[in-house]
């Protein structure tokens, strides 16, 4: 079981790390929904700490359908982030039309190389995420985070166990919502996944 945590500063990510973490999704803005973190936080976490560093790639809150500047400041920052030596990035690009825009996913995979892309929450917006989760493995996406289109991840089970049954072994669905230390394991007996993701899962 991986565990992965979402930090907000060097110092929450360096706790994390010590209390059993096996991975940080680093992000600003934590509360609101996360941005991207700076340069600097990055930085200090990929050469101060062990576990893998994964950012979030998100240049403001709000959905994500992107304009074009928007999409140049996203492709600086992940190219700082692999010159940083950043294992990972999450990133999630939709249409206007509320689908996944891969021609935008597909160039940031390839720009991303060798980094991992994790396909963020944006998946949780589609009217059916599970008829997607082989095309997104297909283009190279590397794991899918999801809430499961609801408030808590017990409350999205359902969803999550068809996602992660049409996945198989192809790709790893984190599950997140509100996953605690101490409800982590109620979580993983009704969704059987691999990872799973929560600000306060250890």
């Amino acid at each position: 079981m991986i565990k992965e945590v979402y930090a907000g500063s060097f110092l929450e990510a360096k706790l994390a790390e010590q209390r059993g973490a096996d991975r940080i999704e680093l992000c600003d803005k934590v509360k609101e929904g996360g941005t991207t973190a700076s340069y600097g936080i990055i930085k200090k976490c990929v050469d101060s700490l062990k576990v893998p560093i994964f950012a979030l790639i998100r240049p403001r809150i709000g959905d994500y359908v992107y304009s074009s500047y928007e999409i140049e400041i996203m492709k600086e920052d992940v190219k700082l982030c692999k010159a940083a030596g950043v294992d990972g990035i999450v990133i999630g690009f939709l249409t206007n039309e509320n689908k996944i825009d891969y021609d935008t996913l597909q160039e940031f995979i390839d720009l991303a190389l060798p980094m991992e892309v994790t396909f963020s929450n944006a998946i949780d917006e589609l009217e059916d995420p599970v008829k997607e989760i082989k095309k997104l493995k297909a283009v190279g996406v590397t794991r899918i985070l999801s809430y499961g289109k609801e408030e808590t991840a017990l409350l999205g089970k359902d969803l999550f166990n068809k996602m992660i049954q049409e996945a198989g072994k192809d790709i790893p669905i984190i599950v997140a919502g509100r996953i605690t230390k101490d409800n982590l394991q109620e979580v993983a007996s009704k969704i059987k996944s691999s990872e799973y993701h929560g600000r306060k899962i250890v």
